[in-house]
């Protein structure tokens, strides 16, 4: 079939509707099934192909959070969320990255400090610390950074039911000047599930499923835009090939390695790594999209 023809038949579908129905999801539905007729069309996708595909999608089924980052969709909605911003004059702040679809709400909460781990998980011990500020330097007291990451086999507490309760999860409130830190292990890289359907979709695209070692956050403060990030550990090799497409200049801070007298406040003896990382966040304004994306979370 041509385009032309292609379109004619869409056309008596689109007409068979005896209702308005919503016009914005009857907008986009039909331009998606039209960007795939004509997908099928141009590669001469054969039924089997296609009722594969339709197999394929079916038993990927919980798995299309992990696979809509890895295609790169989180990406390119960050992208978009730039471009709005800056169209509407709002520049500077941490930088966004995706959130991936491991958060888990009703973390324990802490103020000004928490530790993450409770001392069975291995790996360095790490301190991570800074402020929170707004796009003027101002430190902002009474800030929600909810931090989270995976134990040293890649796996994520609630997830991982081997884990306990909000293990590597902590919610921390700031201090009169901002300030928040935190006590955990330092995180190692990992990659999708083996033989996960993930897996599957991108050994036929030729690519990997590797994540360098990193760290989730959201920073929430009223009156400001809410932070979704997270930080690359400094050093891991594969820190820019990412499969989520994650990785971001201004999120790898350095890592240093500290001892004697630092730990201290911390309860430490001896050397650890040593992270200092400022988020900087931007006011709100109504011309702009939300930066707090509704989507269905776990609630541990």
């Amino acid at each position: 079939m041509n385009k032309q023809a292609i379109d004619a038949l869409l056309k008596t579908f689109d007409d068979a509707a005896k209702k308005p129905g919503n016009p914005r999801v009857r907008a986009i539905v039909n331009r998606i099934v039209k960007d795939l007729f004509h997908t099928i069309e141009d590669f001469d996708v054969q039924p089997s192909e296609f009722w594969g595909a339709l197999n394929y999608l079916n038993e990927a089924g919980k798995e299309f959070g992990l696979i809509a980052p890895g295609l790169g969709f989180e990406r390119f909605l960050d992208v978009r969320m730039d471009e709005a911003e800056e169209k509407a004059g709002i520049r500077g702040g941490t930088p966004r990255t995706i959130e991936g679809p491991l958060y888990v709400a009703g973390a324990p909460e802490s103020n000004g400090h928490a530790r993450l781990d409770d001392g069975t998980e291995p790996g360095q011990t790490l301190i991570m610390r800074g402020q929170v500020r707004g796009d003027s330097g101002e430190p902002l007291a009474n800030a929600l950074v909810e931090v989270w990451h995976a134990n040293h086999l890649g796996c994520y507490s609630y997830f991982d039911q081997s884990q306990p309760a909000f293990n590597l999860r902590r919610s921390i409130r700031t201090d009169a000047q901002g300030r928040y830190s935190f006590r955990s292990v330092l995180p190692v890289g990992y990659s999708v599930p083996p033989g996960s359907k993930t897996e599957q979709l991108l050994d036929l695209l030729g690519r990997e499923g590797h994540r360098p070692a990193h760290i989730h956050f959201f920073v929430t403060v009223p009156g400001y835009r809410k932070l979704t990030t997270q930080i690359n550990i400094e050093g891991d090799p594969l820190i820019w090939d990412d499969f989520a497409f994650a990785t971001r200049d201004g999120l790898i801070p350095a890592v240093k390695q500290a001892e004697g007298a630092e730990g201290k406040p911390y309860g430490i003896d001896g050397q650890f790594a040593l992270i200092d990382f400022d988020f900087t966040l931007v006011k709100e304004q109504a011309n702009v999209p939300a930066a707090d994306v509704e989507r269905v979370r776990a609630h541990g």
